[in-house]
Order: structure tokens, then sequence, then C-alpha cells
């Protein structure tokens, strides 16, 4: 079963364009299936002929057991769907087991959205001006201004930013281009990051080229999506409601710029989504804050607190 899911891999990096991400996590996922597997048959070898429904079945069953969320039994039962799909076009099986199983229904929840003025203050908490300093506070910057996904931003080449319209290209899933809008608040945050790492002791290490990374680990090399969610994760420590993922600036872009009135369809452009379903969501989200404020706020609200517009709670 290892050939097969290397070629798996193989294929979605040649024939999908999937990104190394992707490519990691479906490779991961399929892993963990195989040495399942392997320990419930007790033997080195696995053909995967011989796998049915039952096993997945039981497969996301022992996952569940052991306090797996339903997004990511989701996950894993979508990856293996996509494993049998290559299996049965490469003539390697004769049907897709995966497909007869129903996907567990996801819990419902609405992403965290940061305040305008969280926003803003967690834009500053990098106010050094050393070059990790000046560094984290371009990156905070960018994610929150262009809704990018943190694997495109580590992707992000110097090239990438054009600077004098204002945009910046971003490479989504499937590695699809697309134009994003860039403020000038983020666009001058990258340009003293530069300003600063160019006369620092390891500029020399640094290709300066078009094709050299946006952001820089101390080696000079591209950061990782791990780097990146710990550096926001550091920062994010600070705000009211705790520490954020690099996702939270996504779904606050988002939210921001719908609270202002802007377009659905652009919104679903900037975002890099293939569905306007999917970007419908923060609509709901924005609909929910609303309620939220008014109940907050309002005097004849009042569906939180119970009391009766006199200032008497009910049944009093």
């Amino acid at each position: 079963m290892e050939d097969e899911i290397r070629a798996f891999v193989k294929f979605l990096q040649v024939q999908q364009g999937a990104s190394p991400e992707t490519q990691r996590s479906y490779g991961a996922d399929l892993r963990q299936f195989h040495t399942y597997v392997r320990g419930q048959t007790g033997t080195g070898m696995v053909l995967i002929r011989s796998l049915d429904a039952s096993v997945i079945r039981e497969y996301l069953a022992w996952l569940d057991k052991n306090g797996l969320k339903k997004s990511s039994l989701a996950r894993k039962l979508a990856t293996l769907r996509s494993f049998y799909d290559f299996l049965l076009q490469t003539g390697q099986v004769s049907s897709n087991p995966a497909q007869e199983i129903r996907t567990a229904k996801r819990a419902k929840y609405l992403p965290r959205v940061l305040a305008k003025d969280d926003a803003g203050a967690l834009m500053d908490f990098p106010s050094e001006t050393t070059e990790v300093s000046l560094r984290d506070r371009a990156i905070l910057e960018v994610l929150y201004s262009t809704g990018a996904r943190v694997s495109e931003l580590v992707g992000l080449s110097v090239g990438d930013v054009l600077r004098s319209e204002g945009l910046v290209r971003l490479r989504g899933k499937g590695r699809k281009e697309r134009l994003v809008p860039i403020g000038n608040v983020a666009l001058e945050a990258m340009a003293a990051y530069h300003a600063g790492h160019s006369t620092s002791r390891s500029a020399e290490r640094r290709d300066k080229s078009d094709a050299g990374p946006l952001f820089r680990n101390n080696r000079g090399g591209r950061l990782t999506t791990r780097t990146v969610a710990r550096i926001v994760s550091r920062y994010s420590r600070r705000l009211p409601g705790g520490a954020i993922s690099p996702h939270t600036l996504r779904h606050s872009f988002a939210t921001h710029l719908l609270d202002e009135g802007a377009d659905l369809r652009a919104i679903q452009e900037m975002l890099g989504h293939s569905s306007l379903t999917t970007t419908q969501k923060y609509t709901h989200l924005a609909a929910d804050q609303l309620l939220a404020v008014y109940d907050r706020a309002h005097p004849r609200a009042l569906r939180e607190s119970g009391q009766k517009p006199d200032g008497k709670t009910k049944g009093s």
C-alpha cells in the first residue's frame, strides 16, 4: 500500500498542482490508515484490493473513540475517497468503498472574528525596530489586509507584490493565482521590514531576486506555516479573547469588509473561494454578530438578560 500512497501523492503534485501542505496532509492521513490496517491484520503486507467499506468504518469508529473531531473525521474520509478514486482511475481497484460511507455531520460553530479595535491593536503589538519585530508586524498586516491563507502567505515571493498597483499575487488551492488588493499600511510595513533586513549581517545569504521569499527565517529561507501560526499566537495572546490562529485574521478580513458594505462576490474573489456558498457563511456570521450587539445594547431586546423594560426580571 505504501507504493500506492507515494503514487497518489505524486499525482497530487504533478497533475493536481496541490500545495506541499496538501501533499503532506493527504500522505499523513493515508499512512495513518495504513498503520491502522496493518495493526488489525497483524501482517506487514496490506493488499489494497482486500479492503472494503467495513474496514474504513471500523477505522473511523476507532478515530472517533480516540476523540477525533467530526471535522477531522470528515477530512480523513474525504482523503480516502480521493485516494480510491485515483486507484479506480488507474485500474488498481474495481470500486470505491469509501463512497459507501456517509460523511459524519459536523458540529456547527461560528468562527471567531476580531473586533476592529482588537485587530488594530494586534497590528501594533510588534512595536520594536528589530528585524524580527518588523517582519512580524508585516506578516500580521498582510494577513489582515489581504485575507490570505497562511500557506499563501509563506509562498509569497518578492516579485508577487505589485506595489505601484496596490496588488499582491496569491497562489491558492490547486496553485490557482489571483490578484488581491493590499492596503498602504501593509505595504509600508513590508517596506520597513525589507529596509531593515537589507542592512542586517545575514543579508548576504539571501536571495534578493523577485523569486526570493518575501518573508524569511533567520537563515534567509522561507517561513513555514507552523512558524507563522506561532508568531500570530504569540502576539494575539495579549488580546482580551486570547490567542488566535492566522485563519482568524482571514475571517476578520472578510467580515469587516462585509460590515462596510463590500459586495459578497468581490469578497469571494479576494478569498479565492470557488463557490459563493462558501463565502456566504460570512453573511450569517455578520447577522449573528449584529444580533449579539443588539441584545447587549438595545433597551427592548432583553433576549439574554430576561428583564422587562421597567428593569424588573420576568416573573418578579
